[in-house]
Order: structure tokens, then C-alpha cells, then sequence
């Protein structure tokens, strides 16, 4: 067994750790009554309804109802958790995960940093969201198991998000007025609008777009017929064209952070049908042309070349001068309360923030993920958060492998979300509406997508791998 299999939890003997576990114990409890419910024997396509129903309604409505709706989804989770076989099941995929695990533990990690805030009652409702989101990882790591559901509720959202981008390209064409102060006064685009569609906010459009540009390029190749692969052709050039007029500059890094993993992880899975010489040059042409076509934007579209040099102007830039004011005051917060932070939520930070902020700097988050992460749970947060990342990229490129070798067409979906992951960081470098809930359920449905094709065999139970085909 190697060092890094430890490390990634991939030879974790899980069957038998969850057979030894207290708390999994409480699984099966309410066993006898579901036998005799009509509506749990329904389970997953209930629960996929309600998955369904965030990611219709969330670009619409306020976050009040879609903390209902994901009240609701953690409500029902618990019912059929609770109301589950205890053990493994013959012929069923596994519920439970290393990637379950270590959600658990950053959940753990958080309950602690909110019981040990300086502001307890704040962090606490910040420590209720978080965990709502969390449950509604749970109830789409068990959902999206089932290939139907799965696809169904990919569908779901890249219909929902073209609605929203076409929107966006309507307020491009006929106009729309800034909600707020998106971009430098003195700057060249001060006049340009920037498209923020029913989301209020272009970064907060270009973050919620990140997935759908993945999925509907991975539905290119995984949708059969000529008609579908069309319409999933038309979704990626809207959402890519929605996206870019945001003129979010973190939503442009994403973006080309999305493009370059999935182009690499799609070179790997057709390398092997590829004749010598597409083997050999297909990656450098590749990189080629994507440095060439950001080249000529950057030249020849005054817009973008004015908004791609904004990045490098430091200070000069208003949006820079703030974020990098705000950072160093976040970076203050950190070193007071290095250990387990100051507890989850907005709520927590705003009430923290004014002690260390600079005068005329008001913040709302830490303008970047990665800092959020350490100051609302410190760098225990940080590094478990981090090993979540590591193992759900190991998990993911497992079970791609294992697709790969199968010709299994849903090695696309795996590929999207992994390519997502990507772009969702890159995005949260600078920015942190990744926190917000119609980015931040997308986040954790691509985590739910990776950890819902975990397989494994409880007889020998070193190595996840096939025991019944069910993607």
C-alpha cells in the first residue's frame, strides 16, 4: 500500500470502518417503517425532485426560498439515511464514500471553529448554511448514482442556464443598467454593459455559467443524435458567448482554466483512437491554439484587451486597489486566529472584518476562496478542505480510467465536473461568490457527481473498482 493511496483514502478499508462506526450505526433505525411507506420507496426520484427544483428555481427566486428548498432536501436525506438497509447491499453501488468522509470531517472542523468563535451566534448561522449545503451534497452523491436521474438532472440545469444566458445576451443587445459599481470609473469600459442576466451581479452570472459551459461541451459527445448534439453545440456557444460579455475578469480565468483541463482530460480519453501523428502533436496544437485565439481577442477586441490588461494595472485598477486592501486585512484576521479561524458565514465575517479593515475598504467576504476558507476555519479548514480537493481529484481520475476502459459514454459527465472543479477555483483566486447559493449548490453537485461513480468490492475492500457495472 502506497504512501499515496493513504493519503487519498484510496485503499481505505471502508467497509469495515463504517461497520465499526457509531454514528453509521444509526443507519437502518427506522428500517421497519419504510417498508410500509409508499413515498420512501420512491426514494431517489424523490430526491431527485427536490435536486431539481434548487436548480430550476434558484436563479429566479430569493435565497430565502432556496434555503427552504434545501432545508427540505437535507429534511428528506436524513428520512431515508435513517430508514436505509445497514451495511452493503448486493448489486448496489456504495452510499458512502471517501470523499463522504472528509466532508464530514470539514463539517466537524467547522462545528468546532463556530463553537470557538468570537462571535458565536453570528458563525452559527453561518455553520446552518453550511451544513444545509453540505446534506445537499449528501442527498446528490446518492441521486446522481442512478444514470437516468443523473442525466435527467444535468438536462435540468443546462436548460435552466440557457434560459439565463439567453437573457443575458438580450441585456447585451438592448441594453441594461449597472446594479452596482461593477467596474473602474476612470476606465475605458466604464460605459460598457456588463451582462448580469436574473442573477444581479455579471461575476456572479460568469461563476454560475462555469458548469454549464462544461456540461453542455461534455453533452457534445455523450447525447446520441444529431439533434441533441445540436442543441448542446447551440448551449455551449450561448453560455460561452453569456459568459465572456460579463466581462468578469476571475469568470475569464475559470473559463480558461475549464478549457485547458477539459481539452487535456478529452486528449486523454481519445488518445488511444488517435492516429501517431494526433498523438504526438494533438496537446502542443492544442495549447497553440488556444494561446493564439486569447492573442487575437486581446488584440483585435478593444474590450477584452482593455479588461485583460486591468489584471496586470496592480493598484492603478480601482477593483484591484480594493481586493488587494481587503486581502491584507483578511490576511491580519488570519494571523490572529490562525488555528480554526473566527467560524463559517458571512454573518461572522462582517462582524470580525471591521476591527482589521482598511479606512473606506468595506468588505462583505474575503474577495478569494481560498483566504475565506482560512479565516472562517483556519488552516485546519484550509488543509482538510484542500485534502477533499486532493481526494476527489484522485477519486475522479480512478473512476475516469475505469470508464475510459469501458467505453462507458459518462466518462464525459465526470470530465465536465472535474473541468468545473477547475474553473470554480480559478474563478474563487479573486472573487467568492462561490459562497452564494446558486454557485455554491453547483459546486457541490460537481463533487456529488464524482463521488456518486466511487465502486468497490467489499471482499477484498483495498481498491475501489467495479463489482457491478451501474454507470
Amino acid at each position: 500500500m502506497s504512501v499515496w493511496q493513504q493519503f487519498t483514502l484510496s485503499s481505505l478499508p471502508l467497509y469495515q470502518w463504517q461497520s465499526a462506526s457509531y454514528l453509521h450505526r444509526l443507519v437502518g433505525s427506522l428500517r421497519s417503517w419504510r417498508q410500509s411507506s409508499v413515498c420512501v420507496q420512491w426514494a431517489e426520484p424523490l430526491g431527485a425532485l427536490f435536486v431539481a427544483l434548487v436548480f430550476a428555481l434558484a436563479p429566479f427566486v430569493t435565497t430565502a426560498l432556496v434555503g427552504v428548498l434545501l432545508a427540505a432536501g437535507a429534511g428528506f436525506w436524513i428520512l431515508l439515511t435513517l430508514s436505509d438497509e445497514a451495511g452493503y447491499v448486493p448489486g448496489e453501488a456504495p452510499k458512502v464514500t471517501p470523499i463522504h468522509w472528509l466532508v464530514l470531517l470539514y463539517w466537524g472542523i467547522a462545528t468546532v471553529a463556530t463553537a470557538l468563535s468570537p462571535v458565536k451566534i453570528a458563525a452559527l448561522k453561518g455553520w446552518g448554511k453550511l451544513t444545509l449545503y453540505l446534506l445537499f451534497f449528501a442527498l446528490m452523491a446518492r441521486v446522481l448514482r442512478s444514470p437516468r436521474l443523473r442525466s435527467i438532472l444535468i438536462a435540468v440545469y443546462l436548460h435552466i442556464a440557457l434560459i439565463v444566458s439567453v437573457y443575458g445576451l438580450r441585456q447585451w443587445f438592448f441594453g441594461a443598467a449597472a446594479l452596482a459599481t461593477w467596474t473602474d470609473p476612470t476606465s475605458p469600459l466604464s460605459k460598457t454593459t456588463r451582462v448580469y442576466s436574473y442573477l444581479g451581479n455579471p461575476n456572479l452570472l460568469a461563476a454560475y455559467l462555469l458548469p454549464a459551459i462544461a456540461f453542455s461541451l461534455a453533452a457534445i459527445f455523450a447525447w446520441r443524435g444529431w439533434s441533441r448534439k445540436a442543441l448542446a453545440l447551440t448551449m455551449f456557444s450561448v453560455n460561452t458567448a453569456c459568459l465572456i460579455l460579463t466581462f468578469s475578469r476571475g469568470g475569464w480565468i475559470g473559463f480558461i482554466f475549464l478549457l485547458l483541463v477539459f481539452s487535456l482530460m478529452l486528449l486523454y480519453w481519445i488518445g488511444e483512437h488517435l492516429p501517431p501523428f494526433w498523438r504526438t502533436w494533438s496537446l502542443p496544437i492544442l495549447l497553440g491554439s488556444l494561446m493564439l485565439v486569447l492573442a487575437v481577442a486581446i488584440l483585435f477586441v478593444e474590450p477584452v484587451r482593455d479588461r485583460v490588461f486591468s489584471i496586470f494595472a496592480s493598484r492603478k485598477d480601482s477593483s484591484n486597489n480594493f481586493r488587494v486592501n481587503v486581502w491584507e486585512a483578511v490576511i491580519e484576521m488570519i494571523r490572529d486566529r490562525p488555528i480554526l479561524g473566527i467560524g463559517p458565514g458571512n454573518e461572522a465575517f462582517n462582524k470580525v472584518y471591521p476591527l482589521y479593515q482598511r479606512p473606506r475598504y468595506t468588505a462583505l467576504s474575503a474577495y478569494s476562496v481560498f483566504l475565506e476558507l482560512a479565516v472562517e476555519t483556519g488552516l485546519i479548514g484550509f488543509c482538510c478542505f484542500m485534502w477533499l480537493l486532493i481526494v476527489t481529484f484522485n477519486q475522479g481520475w480512478l473512476q475516469l480510467n475505469r470508464l475510459r476502459q469501458l467505453g462507458r459514454r459518462e466518462g464525459f459527465w465526470l470530465i465536465a465536473a472535474i473541468a468545473t472543479i477547475f474553473g470554480l477555483l480559478g474563478h474563487g483566486l479573486v472573487d467568492t461568490v462561490w459562497y452564494r447559493p446558486e454557485v455554491n449548490t453547483l459546486w457541490w453537485m460537481m463533487v456529488a457527481l464524482i463521488a456518486s461513480y466511487y465502486t468497490f468490492s467489499p471482499s477484498s475492500d483495498r481498491t475501489p473498482h467495479t463489482l457491478t457495472e451501474h454507470s
